[in-house]
């Protein structure tokens, strides 16, 4: 029953989307309607991301995955739902809902019962953690319940809901930051050390569930935020680790200015000095992760300055105009799935219509 009246009460507020209205940045107006529907998206963007989106559904595995080692894992799925989503399809009956439904039971039989951890291959799971425990968060109280697991041969004592995984998912993030001694997250839940990549990730995937209703303690946002004040340098570039202290790295910085933004930080240095160098390097590409580059950037200028999102999301258009194959994939070192998902999410802002893409 509490399901059921979560839906209700969730699905209205959801295709207006991402969630950030509630975290929204206090130096920013409320976004405009029309903003928060997909009108005035670009050609461009929408056959881009609708080729994207074809590529996804004529690929995706009878268990709810997609081709390829790296695809297995429940981030990589956690990707691609998100980007069935982000166009603003019905998720319960649009042409994405079976898609969707699949791709989140995979997930949910994925996850270890025990300690909530998503699967994954790769140094660790934290990855595949963060990203999975964001897109529970937006499918949460957006597809029903009821629906999840209709039609599946899953016996009835494996089937979850949604709110279920994503309370262990939480709960999962929070223990393992209580015994990391910096408070803040590496690959393994048992990491003793941290770094800002994996820790943006997982602490994206804690305001995600906040957002959703989930309890999520204010003093672990506190410390994760913390962490990268730590280090945020004066020059606004971020290290990668604390025993690392030097800059560049723009995916960092961008990393810093999304959760300093979403956790109600704009009033600091750190955030000031991390927007300001994204804005004075968006130009510049990167050759590390480059896919992982643009979901970051494209978030952090939207959030941060939005005349600098709407020129850098022009050239990005181009860009991907360019790379995208025949089939509507996008090739990465991870596999066509995150490749094409990632792409697909670096243009989400041009719907604005997942609630972690509110301004």
């Amino acid at each position: 029953m509490q399901d059921i009246l979560n839906h209700k009460l969730c699905k209205p507020l959801c295709f207006g989307l991402l969630l950030f209205c509630v975290w929204g940045v206090n130096s920013i107006h409320a976004q405009l309607p029309t903003l928060r529907d997909g009108e005035g998206v670009s050609t461009q963007a929408r056959l881009i991301s609708e080729r994207g989106l074809k590529y996804l559904l004529a690929t995706q595995l009878e268990n709810g995955s997609w081709p390829g080692n790296e695809a297995s894992g429940s981030g990589v799925v956690g990707i691609a739902v998100m980007a069935l989503m982000a166009t603003g399809e019905d998720p319960d009956h649009g042409p994405y809902a079976d898609a969707i439904r699949k791709a989140l039971r995979y997930m949910i039989l994925n996850q270890n019962t025990v300690t909530g951890v998503a699967t994954g291959p790769g140094h660790g799971p934290m990855y595949h953690h963060g990203f999975a425990c964001l897109a529970l968060s937006e499918a949460y109280g957006v597809v029903h319940e009821r629906l999840l697991w209709e039609g599946s041969d899953v016996s009835p004592e494996q089937r979850r809901s949604i709110g279920e995984a994503l309370d262990l998912a939480v709960r999962c993030s929070l223990t393992a930051q209580k015994k990391n001694p910096y408070k803040a997250w590496r690959y393994s839940p048992e990491s003793q050390d941290a770094d800002t990549t994996v820790s943006g990730t997982v602490l994206m995937g804690l305001l995600g569930a906040r957002n959703a209703g989930m309890e999520v303690p204010n003093e672990a946002i506190e410390n994760a935020l913390a962490y990268f004040r730590a280090n945020t340098l004066r020059d606004g570039s971020v290290s990668y680790q604390l025993s690392n202290r030097h800059g560049d790295g723009i995916t960092r910085a961008a990393i810093a200015t999304l959760v300093y933004a979403i956790g109600k930080r704009t009033d600091t240095r750190e955030y000031q000095a991390a927007s300001g160098f994204i804005r004075a390097r968006m130009d510049q590409d990167v050759d590390g992760h480059p896919f992982y580059h643009r979901y970051y950037m494209a978030q952090a200028l939207f959030q941060s300055d939005f005349e600098s999102w709407k020129a850098w999301n022009q050239r990005i258009i181009g860009q991907l105009q360019k790379m995208q194959a025949k089939d509507g994939s996008f090739s990465s070192s991870h596999g066509k799935s995150y490749g094409t998902g990632m792409s697909i999410l670096a243009l989400a802002l041009n719907y604005r219509l997942l609630p972690v893409y509110e301004r």
